[in-house]
């Protein structure tokens, strides 16, 4: 098919939104519009006291002034998830902080105006006393025992603790190595920082909320909203879900502006629209990663794995967001990497500071157990004199499937195989020719390999559905939700597959609670193991009905007809009917539905290569070859698989080189509060990445696809990080240094190794 599966088909999007016809949040404006602000801290731990909040709103243009007062009726922010045989600290998240704020950037009050100046100067004009209170930033210091307390109810700031593995097996493990090798590594804060800040607009009618924000799933938002917020019946809001500029996790999660843009647009009977300004973006939204974690790996005389302990604490911020305390947890489950690792033990703390919340952004857990066990396995190789793909590939797990030491079950994989082809596309064996050269020019060369696994893909069951329509095209709707993928396009591509339809003649829709009637959105790469094996099961058994409805127009048995290119046809015959004559065939609707429920995680893997060179007179850094050799389980499009693997790839330079945010210990203040503070990745800082795919067919999905979306973001930083201390290490035998490796810590850092190498 031209137009099927694993065809590299451009995307069908694009040319509306290349055109400016893209339909966002910020686009949406309905009559009699109002607009809203959010008044927030800054403080990082205060009591407070609203003096006034007359004077606001007796403002020119001022519709409603909201405080804590106003809206206690309302249900707080829930956290859902739950850990096997675990207690978590679960603190009312309120709508509006009433009394004491934990954060720069905590909710106070929300203002509604008709224009957003407006708005925004009666904000300013509410009076607050404030009494700041202790407060503690980042997660090691608030285990301390002389931490301030975040919550006076809570104990030692901890949220959550748990364990993973046999901890009397890896003490046994330990107990019989020749070597052990350990490590600390940071794992830093970071920000989404997507196209589009969060937004919604707010519009009630004959009693009922319609909601238009940007989100990864508008099914979960609103049934959180209706069931936990506001406690009313699911069918009594509508969340639409437009076009959307990423999300990365971060627009899973229900927030605050949500709630109070709903509650406001009920109490004055009109249109509420609140948009988030980048800064607002930087303070209050979800942030990501933030683990601080110690591990040790055991090999006996020969480098095989014995055992591997391992210590994370995880900053949760000072409210647990949706899915917050899981992130660590789920990560922690994937600590072995690709290794045979016999015994395993992973403690796990989730610790409250006076920070934004953190929740799951792009892997989710993944890249950080994937950084650990890469950096790792580099530190052990160089401890015992072996060369890291040597002790790599000696480890490996050979047979599959394969159960972890935590408990999970890879189904597939070739990891010695995809290891090899990216050292060959390197031209692996002529680096110490390269070497030479950059040693001849001052500088300093490494070259940095991480082997990755991570478990996603299995967020469903998400059901989709699929029609034929009076013009012989297919309608999808399907609960998984675009937020730059190409949805519209994957899915016409397995339509094709099974109809023979062009892209151009598959509508699909998404992101409507009305107009579709389930949906687990979209988050973990689910969107095609789950809801594209849906849409597969969907679509066959469309093509069945279609076949058995021509039968009778064609007079001939069903198992005779075959589908070409938008009709019904008699083999071996020019006898057809096209979809359009069969459509007004139908009495009614020809329809099917299905939903996948996936048994088991997907388990994409692989490797990425990185090539660095180094000034050491500057700090700079140039990334000069990156190479990623992937398993995928099978390809549904090569463009957009290219294009999910090179997004992540960009995320994670931009951790392993320069993102970090950054919060004030003395003062609690975010002093990366914008993008003039946060480094973000421009074109000239991402390489030239090679890409290709040695796909192992999933034994779990019946496309036999792993999830793409996060990959990417997975094994580059290790890879990127590897890579440069490779090079500190051939030059000054350094043996680590923390991400972001900005031009300043390398510099500092280089410094300190030649300090210590001329001794």
């Amino acid at each position: 098919m031209k137009f099927g599966v694993g065809n590299a088909v451009t995307r069908k999007e694009d040319a509306r939104l290349l055109c400016g016809q893209g339909n966002y949040v910020a686009d949406s404006m309905p009559a009699d519009l109002l607009h809203g602000v959010v008044v927030r801290s800054p403080h990082a731990h205060a009591r407070f006291r609203i003096v006034d909040l007359a004077t606001a709103r007796a403002m020119p243009g001022v519709a409603l002034v909201l405080s804590a007062a106003e809206t206690a009726n309302l249900g707080p922010l829930p956290c859902h998830v739950e850990i096997p045989n675990v207690k978590i600290a679960v603190p009312p998240y309120p709508i509006l902080a009433q009394d004491a704020v934990r954060y720069v950037g905590d909710a106070i009050a929300f203002v509604v105006a008709d224009t957003l100046q407006h708005a925004r100067e009666a904000a300013e004009a509410i009076k607050i006393d404030w009494e700041p209170l202790p407060h503690v930033i980042g997660a090691v210091a608030a285990l301390a025992a002389d931490a301030p307390g975040v919550w006076p109810e809570i104990d030692g700031n901890v949220a959550f603790e748990t364990e993973l593995g046999d901890s009397r097996a890896t003490a046994t493990a330990f107990a019989q190595a020749a070597h052990v090798a350990s490590l600390a590594v940071v794992n830093q804060r970071v920000v989404a920082n997507y196209l589009d800040t969060r937004a919604v607009v707010a519009v009630v009618e004959h009693g009922r909320i319609t909601l238009t924000l940007g989100s990864q799933g508008s099914h979960a938002l609103r049934d959180v909203l209706c069931r936990d917020v506001f406690r009313i019946p699911a069918d009594a809001m509508r969340v639409i879900t437009p076009d959307v500029g990423g999300g990365f996790g971060t627009k899973l999660f229900t927030y605050r502006e949500y709630a109070l843009a709903s509650f406001a647009a009920q109490q004055l009977q009109r249109p509420v629209k609140w948009v988030s300004e980048r800064t607002e973006h930087f303070l209050a939204d979800a942030h990501g990663r933030d683990n601080h974690t110690t591990a040790k790996l055991a090999l006996d005389r020969k480098g095989n794995f014995l055992g591997l302990a391992v210590d994370i604490v995880a900053d949760m911020g000072a409210y647990l967001s949706m899915y917050a305390p899981f992130i660590p947890f789920l990560g922690a489950g994937m600590s072995p990497g690709v290794y045979d690792i016999p015994a395993c033990h992973v403690r796990v703390r989730g610790a409250f500071t006076n920070s934004a919340p953190v929740d799951a952004y792009r892997g989710a857990g993944r890249p950080e157990a994937a950084y650990l066990i890469e950096r790792l396995v580099d530190a052990a190789a160089r401890d015992i004199g072996l060369a890291p793909d040597e002790l790599r590939r000696r480890n490996f797990i050979k047979q599959m499937p394969h159960t972890t030491a935590t408990g999970k079950t890879y189904d597939s994989g070739d990891f010695v195989s995809h290891l090899t082809r990216a050292q060959e596309m390197s031209n692996w064996k002529n680096f110490a020719e390269r070497l030479r050269h950059s040693r001849s020019s001052g500088r300093l060369r490494g070259i940095g390999i991480a082997t990755y696994v991570e478990a996603c893909g299995n967020n469903g069951p998400d059901k989709a559905h699929i029609r034929l329509d009076q013009d012989g095209g297919v309608t999808v709707l399907s609960g998984t939700q675009s937020t730059g993928q190409g949805h519209a396009t994957a899915y016409a591509q397995i339509v094709a597959d099974r109809l023979g339809l062009s892209p151009e003649r598959v509508r699909v829709l998404q992101g409507d609670t009305d107009l579709i009637s389930t949906g687990t959105g979209t988050g973990g790469s689910s969107s095609i193991p789950c809801g594209g094996a849906s849409l597969a099961g969907a679509a066959d058994t469309l093509a069945c009905k279609m076949k058995e409805t021509a039968a009778e127009a064609l007079e001939a048995a069903s198992g005779d007809l075959e589908i070409v290119e938008g009709s019904i046809r008699v083999v071996g015959t020019d006898r057809m009917i096209s979809f359009a004559d069969l459509a007004s065939r139908l009495q009614g609707e020809l329809s099917c539905e299905h939903a996948f429920v996936p048994e088991a995680p997907t388990y994409p893997n692989g490797t990425h290569l990185a090539e660095v060179e180094i000034d050491p007179e500057t700090g700079g850094l140039e990334i000069l070859n990156y190479i990623v050799v992937d398993d995928f389980g099978a390809t549904l499009n090569p463009l957009l698989l290219a294009g999910q693997v090179h997004g992540g790839v960009a995320q994670g330079v931009g951790q392993a080189l320069m993102e970090n945010t950054v919060y004030d210990s003395d003062s609690g203040q975010l002093l990366t509060a914008s993008l003039l503070d946060y480094a973000l990745p421009r074109a000239c800082d991402i390489p030239n990445i090679i890409f290709e795919t040695r796909n192992v067919p999933c034994r779990t999905n019946p496309l036999g696809v792993k999830g793409a979306g996060e990959a990417g973001a997975i094994g580059s930083c290790p890879a990127v990080m590897n890579a440069i201390a490779d090079a500190l290490w051939r030059a000054y035998r350094v043996r680590h240094i923390d991400m972001p490796a900005t031009p300043e810590r390398l510099w500092s850092t280089i410094a300190e190794g030649k300090r210590i190498h001329t001794l």
